[in-house]
């Protein structure tokens, strides 16, 4: 029998609608179940796309046709092959009312909570025990580990083209405080805490300053924050007259710390709250 792999592969703008319709159902409950994800982490910790998973989510946007979805005195306009999810108490998940929405084809684990308004976006993968706080964002195909906490307003932003990108990865246990922004294939390593306020991108360099190095980007790799560390906002002078006459500098990121003890303790959210 094809694998939805297989299946996908075999569509065509010919293929009958109500074929193709089907095959994209079936591809999109599999993204819920996590059963295939669209980036994966192999024995090393090396992070890979998968894109045919990418290419399987471009086709439910093409197969779609716009339509209104009513919600009591409200009115939504999408696609009709991604409609928002909807789960129910056995689902172990908990979603406070007050505008927060799950769009088709995301996978959400057991014990996350999220606060309202939030939105997971398609292709999103966010683990079990994870806090996501009111206005916070799962951008489409972000990979979001265990017990990690996105603070209110943080913006996870997604990579769903070009398809062999890597997304944006935070991994277990990870503090992201409010107003954080991490974009652009950016893999946040396992126990970071990355300040308030911080905004990481392709283009952004980071300073460590307890081992005097600085991460960036490169052709063959993301930029990557490494495990424990504490990142916060900070500033470098720019180069040139112009800018030195007027004081003129631009943001850059800090790794002031690694995580101890201390940093649990700062970081530690209370279990009632879930």
């Amino acid at each position: 029998m094809p694998t939805v792999e297989e299946r996908l592969a075999a569509l065509t703008p010919n293929t009958d609608r109500t074929e193709s319709l089907k095959v994209i159902g079936l591809f999109l409950t599999e993204l819920e179940k996590g059963t295939v994800r669209a980036a994966m982490r192999d024995a090393d910790g090396v992070w890979a796309a998968q894109p045919w998973v990418k290419q399987g989510i471009l086709a439910a946007f093409r197969a779609g046709n716009v339509t209104e979805y009513p919600a009591a005195s409200l009115s939504f306009i999408d696609k009709d092959t991604l409609p928002a999810r909807r789960f129910k108490p056995q689902d172990g998940v908990r979603i406070v009312p007050g505008g927060s929405s799950v769009r088709r084809g995301a996978y959400i684990g057991k014990g996350v909570v999220m606060m309202p308004p939030a939105y997971v976006n398609i292709g999103a993968y966010v683990d079990d025990d994870t806090m996501i706080d009111s206005h916070a964002l799962v951008g489409s195909c972000a990979q979001i580990g265990k017990r990690v906490h996105l603070s209110a307003a943080a913006q996870i932003g997604g990579v769903l083209e070009p398809v062999g990108n890597v997304p944006v990865v935070i991994e277990d246990d990870v503090v992201v405080g409010g107003n954080c922004g991490i974009y652009e294939g950016t893999i946040v390593r396992g126990r970071a805490v990355i300040g308030a306020g911080v905004i990481l991108t392709g283009s952004t360099p980071v300073y460590d300053l307890v081992r005097g190095q600085v991460y960036r980007r490169t052709a063959d790799h993301p930029l990557e924050i490494p495990y424990g560390a504490v990142v916060v906002p900070g500033s470098r002078p720019m180069k040139g007259a112009f800018a030195e006459q007027h004081g003129l500098q631009v943001a850059a990121p800090m790794i002031v710390k690694y995580r101890d003890e201390k940093t649990d303790s700062a970081t530690a959210l209370e279990d009632a709250l879930r």
